[in-house]
């Protein structure tokens, strides 16, 4: 069985689509191609990349390269279409029509929430683009074959016997060099950020507790900025003189990384598709063994009570005080990230996300 993936908007590596998905289905034997922007075209653990043009311009991405897209994904006659991005939701229209093949839209984050804190879509525009997405949703959940919602959360919007959860949990032997780094206690005083550098992601907050905590401390930021603008802003803070900023790092990177940290933040802003997400980055604090400080949110305290401190993500001083508490009571911090990385063990590790996919590939392709 042919399955083609389909993003315009992610990266050539995601972790999602590239690393979890993509790689589970060659390992159950599917013959997988994922369209993505990339260098060139090439073949990666298994799966066929065809190269998109690289392009910065949202117009561009829209308007362009959604349709090359479609042309590359109709020459390649497979049985399943796996869409990755709402733009791409009239392109998996047309293949509908043209193709038997089965169609499937993933539903990474609550679109229609989230385009309304986009920061460069004028603030009128915002309601009209976020019910655009909520049609486009409606009549991918009416049209194509299934859906594939990142949290239970984001299924709730659509029809029950069409879905699937599968949930953004790590793969265990991603974090295998984590916990055989250096023993925990003799780690360096660093705490890290990984993922998308963003104001609603707490990047002020963060550089301006690490500059409240007493002691040669650490800030490690791992990810890409937003905005230069906020880079800049971030670089006048007092903070940013203990701060490391190392961008974009590869999933064996991340773990080198955690097998070097002694704390992991994740202090998203107190917005609605927060509270009720799944952050990656929390579980893999927790799959890598170390303690973390996050947002104080009823769903992260049931997710990982025990596991790290939460605290208000709006002020620094809270965070500052958290990391200073982990840092000068280093056993009792190991012990919070052995619980976390027991919890990922028993309950939030990619196999029981994986079974879900290929049982709804099964489905699907029944």
């Amino acid at each position: 069985m042919k399955v083609v993936h389909l993003t315009t908007v992610h990266p050539p590596f995601d972790n999602r689509i590239f690393h979890k998905q993509a790689k589970t289905l060659v390992k159950a034997g599917y013959d997988v191609t994922l369209i993505v922007q990339h260098e060139r075209d090439e073949v990666v653990e298994g799966i066929k990349i065809l190269a998109l043009p690289q392009s910065q311009s949202r117009f561009r991405r829209i308007f362009f390269l959604t349709w090359r897209a479609f042309w590359l994904a109709l020459r390649q006659k497979a049985n399943v279409y796996h869409l990755h991005d709402p733009e791409l939701i009239p392109v998996g229209l047309a293949l509908k029509v043209l193709t038997r093949a089965r169609v499937v839209y993933d539903v990474h984050e609550d679109y229609p929430q989230q385009v309304l804190s986009k920061g460069w879509l004028p603030a009128w525009l915002r309601p009209w683009v976020a019910r655009g997405i909520t049609e486009l949703e409606v009549l991918a959940a009416r049209v194509f074959g299934g859906l594939v919602a990142a949290t239970p959360t984001i299924a709730r919007r659509f029809p029950p016997h069409k879905k699937v959860v599968v949930r953004n949990f790590p793969r265990l032997e991603e974090f295998a060099s984590a916990r055989s780094g250096l023993i925990y206690t003799q780690r360096p005083l660093r705490v890290v950020y990984i993922g998308g550098i963003t104001a609603i992601r707490g990047a002020v907050e963060m550089v301006q507790a690490i500059a409240q905590v007493e002691g040669d401390v650490e800030l490690v930021l791992a990810g890409a900025f937003e905005s230069l603008a906020l880079q800049k802003q971030l670089t006048r803070l007092p903070g940013w003189q203990r701060t490391r900023f190392v961008g974009w790092l590869s999933r064996a990177q991340v773990a080198e990384l955690l097998g070097r940290a002694r704390i992991g933040l994740v202090v998203l802003a107190p917005l609605q598709r927060y509270r009720v997400a799944l952050p990656v980055k929390l579980f893999e604090y927790m799959a890598a063994g170390i303690p973390f400080v996050a947002s104080d949110f009823p769903l992260w305290r049931e997710i990982g009570e025990g596991a790290g401190l939460f605290v208000d993500p709006q002020k620094p001083d809270e965070i500052a005080q958290a990391i200073q508490w982990l840092l000068t009571h280093p056993y009792e911090a190991q012990a919070m990230g052995a619980r976390g990385r027991q919890l990922v063990e028993t309950k939030y590790n990619w196999d029981h996300e994986a079974r879900q996919l290929l049982e709804f590939y099964e489905r699907l392709l029944a």
